[in-house]
């Protein structure tokens, strides 16, 4: 066992995306102590109660990562319906566990980071686990919380918490390269191909361009400390504006990225609206008001640098045509306030 137990770890510390980290552990564990069924939940809180929501699942002989790029119920199951995990939560516990009406066997390790809980590790089985057994399941899950620590401290910026710009690079990298790809319409084809796209009723993935007007003023006028208050909060209404399966990411300076996922363009415009209002009405403390500038534009057929390029395009627009505004970049070209040029596959952009 010894054997094996240093062969898993070898593998759980060899990763470098959480998705992998959790099929790591979760077959380590498998193999390991057994269970019926091994589950890592992530547990986030939605309208100030708790809720979890499956992300890897094993059981013997098979194993279930939910796609990162799946069209995900916000909402995901209530942690009020399972009251003994819900306790163990609230008296910060590192792992509680019950027997269900029909004797199934339930265990649950909390994972926590900085002080809060965002995954929980659920053991299924027929039968209570041994002494020896719970050790072993211990000794592991603590090298996961510590490694997914630093995975987290990894992939965060470290003023906001948000993800950083270089986990935006390779999680929208991949997203890009795993998406269904028809043939790029011809040039004479494009106003056709934008006219079907702005009409479809299918829900597709967007990305948006958030940009802090008039950020350098506030800095000056009041001093860093209070823009980077400014930074905070509104990364706070990043999060409280944008849905659980939505990733934010801030940029750097002033500027922050949303990846949108399946949704319809109705429904895109106004939840980026939803949040440039937020922002609008907030008060933020001596510094008053601001405002934020949003371009936006669908993730299809193009390469990660085009699709960037005509959000920060859009963003570009609003901000020299008023600022405090949500544009879209197809429906800018669309009404011909942006050009585009297309030559040898190369793109270039202006607005007038």
């Amino acid at each position: 066992m010894m054997s094996n137990l240093l062969t898993h770890m070898v593998e759980i510390t060899s990763h470098r995306d959480h998705t992998l980290l959790d099929l790591s552990v979760l077959s380590a564990l498998q193999e390991l102590v057994g269970a019926s069924e091994i589950r890592t939940l992530e547990i986030f809180r939605f309208r100030n109660e708790l809720f979890m929501r499956q992300r890897v699942s094993t059981r013997p002989g098979q194993r279930f990562p939910v796609d990162d790029d799946t069209d995900l119920d916000h909402s995901g199951e209530p942690v009020s319906h399972f009251p003994a995990l819900l306790a163990c939560i609230e008296k910060h516990k590192a792992y509680c566990k019950t027997v269900t009406p029909d004797g199934t066997h339930m265990l649950w390790f909390l994972i926590w980071i900085n002080d809060k809980v965002n995954t929980c590790v659920e053991f299924t089985n027929t039968a209570p686990y041994s002494r020896q057994s719970r050790k072993v399941i211990d000794g592991i899950l603590r090298v996961y919380n510590n490694y997914q620590n630093l995975l987290d401290y990894s992939e965060r910026d470290s003023l906001t918490g948000l993800l950083n710009r270089k986990t935006f690079d390779e999680k929208f990298s991949r997203m890009v390269a795993t998406m269904p790809h028809s043939e790029s319409p011809k040039p004479e084809d494009q106003q056709d191909e934008q006219d079907r796209r702005h009409h479809a009723d299918g829900k597709e993935q967007w990305l948006g361009v958030v940009d802090i007007d008039h950020f350098k003023r506030v800095n000056d006028q009041f001093g860093h400390l209070y823009g980077d208050e400014v930074l905070i909060l509104v990364a706070n209404l990043l999060r409280s504006s944008f849905r659980m399966q939505d990733r934010i990411f801030r940029f750097g300076g002033e500027e922050f990225v949303i990846l949108l996922r399946s949704t319809t363009l109705n429904e895109a415009r106004k939840i980026f609206e939803r949040f440039r209002g937020n922002i609008e009405q907030h008060e933020f403390p001596q510094v008053g008001r601001v405002t934020v500038s949003v371009g936006f534009a669908s993730i299809a057929n193009d390469t990660p640098v085009v699709i960037l390029g005509h959000a920060d395009q859009a963003l570009y627009y609003a901000k020299a045509n008023g600022r405090n505004q949500v544009c879209y970049y197809d429906e800018l070209v669309q009404q011909g306030l942006l050009h585009s040029e297309i030559s040898n596959e190369t793109a270039e952009f202006f607005f007038d």
